[in-house]
């Protein structure tokens, strides 16, 4: 049986760093109230030239390298991401574009910070049907140009970034073992970034007061923790794997607390749990495949490793995955 295997992986950060301190001259804060709350020490933050597309570009060619792939060799990419440069074209096809991948189809997937996940899964049904094919998914975010820079709840939160693999079909048992996502709508409330205003009156929204990430925090780190612990335990009975197994766990990095709980809840060394958002904050969509790519290159999975990743964002969206690397 041939299964959805990450034969490269990359990541990109913009070259601007804010730290906690910056932040003090910002808004009221301060590194020990933003560092207690989220376990946050700096942030990435996007300049000229640094647009989504370009950071998921730079690190579509760090994965493209590692797997030893040229771009005209690609078939399929898929943009995970809630910031592109624009509502159209996608930022796939920006991406495509700026790799030279013009073999390939290309289309941009949203699912807030569960993007990057629904994108692995999106790829490995096409693997299914033509495991010959190569396919790059891309988690890419500038989520500086969506935040209320005076709301200390959210500003402190979030980073840009970007992070890539390349999957192939492989049937040596290697690969995505199982998998399973959810999502609830009736949720959605609670975490939201409205679109620019409508040019069409009809659509106004009433009282609109920007573009940016709104988040009742309390209520979203409640349904984290629950609805990550949840599908954990659904996709790890799907594979008949039990929790001892897991070499590394790499979650959404959204905050610390989020983190440490599920680790608690699931019982899995705090040791095995990836974590890496004290250096980037939360970059949505980009935070796993980030946290994939250090972790790769520093050595932390080896052949036959069971990998786990989780994740929750807007949407609701949520879900968990399994690959024997």
């Amino acid at each position: 049986m041939s299964r959805a295997v990450i034969c490269g992986t990359g990541s990109c950060l913009p070259t601007g760093k804010l730290t906690n301190q910056d932040l003090t001259d910002m808004v009221d804060t301060s590194d020990e109230w933003i560092t207690t709350r989220t376990g946050i020490k700096t942030r990435y933050i996007s300049g000229r030239g640094e647009e989504t597309s370009k950071l998921a570009a730079n690190a579509a060619l760090k994965a493209l390298t590692m797997a030893g792939i040229g771009a005209e060799e690609l078939d399929i990419i898929i943009v995970a991401t809630i910031t592109p440069d624009m509502s159209m074209p996608s930022c796939a096809c920006l991406v495509q574009q700026q790799l030279g991948a013009l073999n390939a189809f290309a289309f941009d997937l949203n699912a807030a910070c569960s993007g990057f996940v629904y994108g692995l899964d999106v790829a490995e049904k096409y693997l299914n049907s033509n495991p010959g094919l190569k396919i790059l998914v891309v988690g890419a975010e500038t989520l500086s140009g969506r935040i209320n820079w005076q709301d200390r709840n959210t500003c402190v939160l979030f980073g840009d970034g970007a992070g890539a693999c390349i999957l192939t079909g492989d049937d040596s048992g290697r690969g995505m073992l199982a998998a399973e996502l959810y999502s609830d709508g009736r949720l959605f409330d609670l975490l939201k970034m409205d679109s620019a205003p409508s040019m069409n009156p009809e659509f106004a929204v009433a009282d609109y007061d920007g573009s940016y990430i709104k988040m009742a925090g309390r209520d979203v780190f409640k349904y984290a923790v629950r609805f990550m612990e949840k599908s954990v335990a659904a996709v790890l009975k799907k594979a008949g794997i039990s929790i001892e197994e897991i070499r590394l766990l790499i979650p959404h990095q959204a905050n610390i607390r989020i983190l440490k709980n599920l680790a608690d809840h699931l019982g899995i060394a705090h040791e095995k749990v990836y974590i890496n958002l004290q250096k980037y904050g939360n970059t949505s969509a980009a935070s796993i495949p980030i946290a994939l790519d250090e972790a790769n290159r520093e050595g932390r999975l080896v052949d036959n490793d069971l990998l786990l990743l989780c994740c929750f964002g807007g949407g609701f969206t949520w879900g968990a995955m399994i690959f024997r690397w």
